[in-house]
């Protein structure tokens, strides 16, 4: 008799009936010369900011027999104080990454016989997010009549109205397609809500001048959720913490779902050591901005259809097999995104040459298709 495969046992597993038949959401990690493919900081770490993140931890070590601060109260200040506003530390919540805020946010607010919504097409670990709390997901839809796929208020809120669910998702900088929201969109569909709103701005300090922020509608708001992370303008995608901006009462709601000690001592310190450098950290930022408006400019002259962005990539279109042509950069040693939108592609912004590198690649690849 042949041996079981992990397929075959996971089969005879009593895993719950939402989850048969699911992927794991994750995007490929190749080994590429160039990898512009999960919109992470492609400028490493400055010397100055590692020496003082290695101290910084290296004073935790002795006491790692003792449990962290639960409260991660100095790390609530520090973040606080990053984000101004007048926000206090009782308005700030974090987590290992800012998916595991918005698995806390349904975690308790949503749940079985409650749902989520969100705007397709945008980020898609909200629908993952929802499956694993076991709270229905609802697809709503943006308007694309020029392909720029934009998010009225009007359309927003009536969906909204319609669905009536008990977490909205709004994400601006949208991923993947870059744009922002006007802040009449998170009035009307907080106006049109009685749950929770969520504005994730996991790509906020990217965003055009003149942009502004959900934080400056939180006064009075007590259902508006405002998250971030650390992971891109900071360049720690692989210290992962997220953090968001709410309602005191929010964060002491999601006291009652985190796992006791969620933020290690360690995750604690790198983080408050990184806040303390911001400025330094945060240096990358105009670079990179400079590279994905240079995409931008790049591929609207070779003919194709970028949609104008706030974050750190670019989705494009115009393209008549995009999965050929994703093939294709891989084969040139250049790893972007198919985030399964027909005809459409993302690329993250790098560096001048992994910038570079890409347009070359992708200018090649579209002389031979045709």
């Amino acid at each position: 008799m042949s041996p079981s495969t992990s397929s075959d046992v996971l089969a005879r597993l009593p895993l719950r009936a939402d989850l048969r038949g699911r992927t794991p959401y994750g995007a490929p990690q190749l080994e590429v010369a160039v990898r512009l493919n999960t919109n992470e900081n492609s400028y490493p770490v400055p010397a100055e900011v590692v020496e003082a993140i290695a101290e910084t931890v290296r004073e935790q070590l002795s006491g790692l027999n003792r449990y962290p601060d639960r409260e991660f109260a100095g790390l609530r200040g520090d973040l606080a104080d990053y984000l101004g506003h007048q926000l206090t530390p009782e308005q700030i919540w974090a987590g290992n990454g800012s998916n595991e805020v918005l698995q806390h946010v349904l975690q308790a607010f949503g749940g079985p016989g409650r749902t989520a919504m969100g705007f397709t097409p945008s980020y898609a670990m909200y629908p993952n997010i929802a499956a694993t709390t076991g709270t229905g997901w609802i697809d709503g839809l943006r308007t694309a009549p020029s392909g720029t796929f934009e998010l009225t208020a009007e359309h927003a809120a009536g969906q909204v109205a319609e669905h009536a669910p008990d977490v909205v998702f709004l994400c601006s900088p949208n991923n993947p397609t870059g744009t922002c929201l006007p802040l009449d969109v998170v009035r009307a569909v907080y106006e049109a809500s009685t749950g929770i709103v969520v504005v994730d701005e996991a790509y906020a300090e990217f965003a055009r001048p003149g942009t502004p922020s959900a934080l400056t509608l939180l006064p009075g708001r007590e259902r508006l959720v405002v998250s971030r992370t650390m992971s891109k303008a900071f360049a720690l995608a692989g210290a992962r913490l997220g953090y968001l901006a709410a309602d005191a009462a929010v964060c002491d709601a999601f006291r009652l779902v985190r796992l006791p000690y969620h933020l290690s001592s360690l995750t604690q310190a790198a983080a408050r050591a990184a806040l303390w450098h911001a400025d330094v950290l945060l240096a990358t930022v105009e670079e990179l901005k400079q590279q994905r408006d240079r995409i931008v400019g790049g591929l609207a002259g070779l003919d194709l259809s970028p949609v104008p962005s706030d974050a750190n990539f670019v989705l494009f279109g115009g393209l008549a097999d995009a999965k050929a042509v994703w093939r294709s950069l891989l084969a040139h040693q250049v790893l972007i995104r198919d985030v399964g939108i027909p005809h459409h592609l993302r690329v993250s912004a790098g560096t001048p040459a992994e910038t570079g590198a890409f347009l070359d690649a992708i200018g090649t690849v579209l002389k031979e298709g045709r």
